[in-house]
């Protein structure tokens, strides 16, 4: 997904697209494109809380039979119906950005790479999701391979919203990556990637856990976690918040040297970044408080996405090919 410019030809059509009109339709459209699946993302949150996941009973692609569900439908059919149509719409306008971006940009371009990997991703994507439901694991599973496809769902999400967030840069005319001579930079920013998602998977497993068996309150909670005989995603409930906290000291740690490192857009998206983290970090503690009510985990989820976003483009900021390297390389 983080590709290289190898020859002057690849330079030449970076620059091109670096100098180019950033605020072009396609540009637009894939802002859209990037924006949709996020809200596509948190609603299938909401059919795991809601306890919606077999509304279509163990069908793909059609739901209990039908391709559209009849008057007799619950409201739990309709919830992810919903989502499916939802994911639908998803897949059709990532597809339009990736034959938009090969008619507008060259062979070779970086563009056609980053909207490939959002194909990739997002057909992954569906196939996870009809095995999830095509094995039963929705609703009231509690079994450990429901648990290990959610966390491979979490992590294949975030390779989506990845490369939907380098298709979105590099089509609004930002120059290339270049990891060659970046020092430890490079490291400095992978690190601050799989905190990231360290912390997305933990709080995937968490909130089944909290979907599964609710507490009535924080004491019970507590409880639940200290039982022996608890359902493993609650026995390690805990883990969230360690790796949270971990987490957000990593983040805030590589985005703090970010804003002394690079372009002002990198100086802002350093901040953004920590900005998200702190706020973050107090939904959490509001998520905990309040027994983690569905639409606060919608909420958790949505910032969560978010600071994966803004870390992907301030990876991709910070390891640019800068206008000097375009004449290094072109002499």
């Amino acid at each position: 997904m983080i590709s290289t410019v190898s020859s002057s030809q690849g330079i030449s059509n970076t620059k091109e697209a670096w100098e180019g009109g950033g605020a072009s339709g396609l540009a637009r459209f894939a802002w859209g494109v990037l924006g949709w699946n996020v809200l596509v993302i948190v609603w299938g949150a909401y059919v795991r809380a809601s306890k919606s996941g077999d509304g279509c009973g163990s069908h793909w692609p059609l739901c209990n039979g039908e391709v559209i569900p009849g008057g007799t439908s619950t409201v739990s059919t309709f919830v992810e119906f919903t989502h499916r149509l939802t994911s639908g719409l998803a897949l059709v306008g990532v597809v339009v950005m990736l034959v938009w971006a090969f008619r507008k940009f060259p062979k070779g371009h970086i563009v056609r790479n980053a909207t490939f990997f959002s194909l990739f991703f997002i057909i992954i994507e569906a196939l996870i999701g009809a095995l999830l439901v095509k094995l039963s694991l929705v609703a009231e599973n509690k079994s450990v391979a429901r648990a290990m496809y959610l966390s491979v769902h979490l992590v294949n999400t975030f390779l989506l919203l990845g490369a939907l967030s380098l298709s979105v840069w590099w089509i609004s005319g930002r120059p290339a990556i270049r990891l060659a001579a970046q020092g430890g930079k490079r490291w400095l920013l992978l690190l601050g990637l799989i905190a990231t998602v360290a912390v997305g998977v933990t709080g995937a497993i968490a909130a089944l856990g909290d979907t599964l068996f609710p507490a009535q309150s924080l004491s019970h909670a507590f409880e639940q976690e200290a039982s022996v005989i608890s359902h493993f995603t609650v026995r390690l409930r805990w883990l969230h918040p360690v790796v949270a906290i971990l987490s957000s000291l990593i983040v805030t740690a590589v985005a703090w040297r970010a804003t002394s490192l690079g372009s002002m857009t990198s100086r802002r998206l350093g901040l953004t970044v920590i900005a998200t983290v702190v706020f973050q970090f107090l939904i959490g503690i509001l998520n905990v408080w309040l027994l983690a009510p569905i639409w606060m985990q919608l909420v958790h989820l949505l910032f969560a996405d978010l600071l994966w976003v803004l870390m992907v483009l301030l990876s991709a900021s910070l390891l640019t090919v800068t206008p000097k390297d375009y004449e290094g390389a072109a002499a």
